[in-house]
């Protein structure tokens, strides 16, 4: 219990970390958000300061803070300057429809990565593990940016899938009928996300499993007869799941970071679009609020990896 501990406390401490640096950029970044009220000759100086003071945004660096510290505690996390209301409210449906978007794209990413890789593993060096290779390497090289356009673009001009949003007008009232809605508006941006981190996923499960593959048990094991599906399934990939097991931490984090850009182009009504929103507008609480949340799933990717490797490997136990 000591490891899961000690990944806890770092856990903590990073969003300490964060939470600083995101008030120290918000410092440094020029203007404010209520600095285009300045421009406005009906609104003095003294209503203007008087609006600072009432959020606080004329106190010092320590005491803006403590007081958003207060506010997290209060489960308020800020209070947004556009909304005029507390972050909390804003962050709710927003963060539970990326984590709908994210943990699909991961889900499919692992199951399509996973056997794909251990049979390129299993066929290394063959002509169907280099053309899979050079596809992978061409997808890298594909920003996600051209994939989106690309895949909005196809249903723009076939009519085969819904472009933008999360859901269709009059979809229906049944849950099956919005289930389906919901299941063809997540195809476009779960597939971009899909394509984008499919390349680095299976590159890793087939070096793993080819090096795995090399242990002296997997060469005893395909003497004793043993099928090639058994050895590959049943022996390798296990003795190959410690560094795919940390891969997967990563790979989380990086599925939401890229999901909040695709969320942006697609529509998709995620912390993306709010996010540039509200650096636009520099509404700085909701910005920090985004942020934190991000690195709160991070630090969740990462700690549901530990677990897994506190499971899956004995050594770890034993330290």
């Amino acid at each position: 219990m000591k490891y899961l501990a000690r990944r806890f406390v770092h856990g903590f401490l990073l969003l300490i970390g964060v939470s600083l640096l995101c008030f120290v950029f918000s410092d440094l970044a020029p203007g404010g958000f209520f600095d285009e009220m300045k421009l406005n000759p009906q609104v003095s100086a003294e209503t203007i300061a008087g609006i600072r003071a009432q959020y606080g945004i004329d106190q010092p660096f320590p005491v803006r803070y403590l007081r958003w510290v207060q506010s997290v505690v209060r489960g308020e996390w800020g209070y947004s300057f556009a909304y005029n209301s507390p972050v909390r409210n804003l962050l709710g449906t927003r963060a539970r429809n990326t984590l709908i978007l994210a943990t699909v794209a991961t889900a499919l990413a692992w199951l399509i990565s996973v056997p794909l890789g251990v049979w390129l593993a299993s066929r290394a060096g063959k002509w169907g593990d280099r053309a899979c290779l050079a596809g992978t390497s061409l997808l890298t090289s594909v920003p996600e940016i051209v994939l989106v356009l690309a895949l909005l673009g196809f249903a723009v001009r076939t009519h085969w899938l819904p472009v933008g949003g999360m859901s269709s007008v009059g979809s229906g009232t049944v849950l099956r009928e919005k289930a389906v809605d919901l299941l063809l508006h997540l195809v476009i941006p779960t597939t971009v996300l899909v394509l984008a981190s499919l390349p680095i996923l299976v590159r890793h499960v087939r070096s793993s499993v080819i090096e795995a593959l090399k242990a002296p048990f997997i060469q005893a094991a395909r003497a004793h007869g043993i099928s090639q599906a058994r050895l590959l399934f049943h022996y390798a990939l296990p003795a190959a799941a410690k560094p795919l097991i940390s891969l997967f931490g990563l790979s989380v984090a990086g599925l939401l970071s890229g999901g909040l850009l695709v969320e942006v182009v697609t529509g998709w009504p995620g912390l993306g679009p709010l996010l540039l929103e509200s650096s636009m507008s520099k509404d700085i609480y909701v910005v920090v609020g985004i942020v934190m949340f991000s690195t709160l799933f991070m630090i969740f990717g990462n700690l549901l990896a530990d677990l897994l490797l506190f499971v899956a490997d004995p050594r770890v136990r034993a330290e």
